[in-house]
């Protein structure tokens, strides 16, 4: 960390650079012509405090000065809506202990980690002061147990986006007793997450959070077919799922994906070993079933349509889902025009199945159609 003694001549410097830039030939300011003198940050007013902390961009700054100017330090409370200590290397811990109770109007915070150092304490400090906040990144917290999750529970229910990636310790009671306080999340990353991610998990999850857009279960290896049909039922609103390494899943679980899902957007299969071309028929099936329905409804409304309706599958990862068929996977490449194989806009992923190298998107066809694109993508 930053030695607050350094912070602290940092400071006093660029005070006096701002009091010489802008103040009288002494080097003193006079607040509004009141005849207050400025003689050092504890001085300024607090909502010039906090428009220097909305443009500062440096949060390691903002919380390293927190600790050594008193007008900082309220200011830090009055006005940071988004804060990141991922920047700490040790003694993160202790640090967001020391300030959570500062954090009142928090709304995004990450506390992602190189190294292991967050500990249920931090989480339940941030749980009992930050009530507004919405997002959470808690990725790589290998220390963290059932406690954070419960703490969360009580303390944030205004959750929308949490991110507990690779935190391996977490059980799924303490998630499904998560997602049944918390009922607004929209996305949701749970990589890794091998004992918090069951079907019984899935199912809450399902039940609870109808507004959830993006999922990620990846090399969570117990889920089954049984809880991402659950998923698809409950959750019609998904625009990406990952199930990268979930190696128990067959195509029952994609089928009800494809039917359940129409915004979907990303999936990701890879290593699904047991995805057959039923599954790639049905997606490229749903595609026109809602590309017609479609066509009906631009008629009725003049010819305008969604755009996200429209492009369907942008996203594709079958890497290593050797079961699969050219003719299989190229009706879906056909059946989606924002898939693409080709080398500018890669998003058809299918490395590791070599029966799959003679697919190919239509910019492989038609090379200028592959030119306008990008310069469509290029035009805003």
């Amino acid at each position: 960390m930053v030695s607050s003694q350094s912070m602290s001549g940092n400071l006093d410097n660029s005070f006096n650079a701002l009091m010489v830039s802008g103040g009288d030939e002494s080097g003193q300011e006079q607040n509004g012509g009141t005849g207050t003198t400025l003689l050092g940050w504890k001085d300024l007013p607090m909502e010039l405090l906090l428009r220097i902390i909305s443009v500062a961009g440096d949060d390691r700054m903002v919380i390293v000065a927190s600790g050594v100017c008193t007008g900082w330090r309220d200011a830090l409370g009055w006005g940071v809506a988004s804060l990141s200590f991922s920047w700490c290397q040790d003694h993160m811990n202790e640090l967001v202990m020391s300030l959570a109770h500062k954090l009142t109007k928090l709304q995004v915070l990450s506390l992602r980690q190189i190294k292991p150092q967050l500990e249920d304490s931090a989480v339940e400090a941030v749980a009992n002061y930050c009530h507004d906040l919405r997002e959470l990144d808690l990725s790589r917290s290998f220390r963290l147990s059932d406690r954070s999750l419960y703490a969360l529970a009580h303390g944030c229910l205004h959750l929308t986006r949490l991110n507990i990636s690779g935190c391996s310790n977490f059980s799924d009671v303490a998630l499904v007793y998560l997602t049944s306080q918390c009922r607004n999340f929209k996305c949701l990353n749970l990589c890794g997450c091998v004992r918090a991610v069951s079907d019984r998990a899935l199912q809450a999850i399902a039940r609870n959070c109808g507004q959830l857009q993006s999922l990620n279960l990846g090399w969570c290896d117990t889920v089954t077919d049984r809880g991402v049909t659950s998923l698809a039922s409950g959750c019609p609103e998904l625009r990406a799922v990952d199930l990268c390494g979930c190696v128990l899943i067959t195509d029952e679980g994609v089928v009800a994906l494809a039917n359940g899902c129409p915004h979907l957007r990303s999936l990701g299969l890879y290593y699904c070993q047991n995805i057959t071309d039923r599954a790639m028929y049905s997606l490229a099936a749903n595609s026109r079933i809602r590309s017609k329905g479609m066509s009906w409804g631009a008629a009725e409304s003049g010819g305008r349509r969604s755009r996200d309706d429209r492009d369907g599958l942008s996203n594709l990862n079958i890497s290593q889902c050797t079961a699969l068929t050219p003719p299989a996977v190229q009706a879906v490449c056909d059946s989606f025009p924002a898939l693409h194989t080709c080398p500018e806009r890669h998003s058809l992923i299918i490395s590791g199945c070599l029966s799959l190298t003679a697919v190919h998107c239509a910019c492989a066809l038609h090379p200028h159609r592959a030119g306008r694109a990008m310069l469509s993508n290029h035009a805003y």
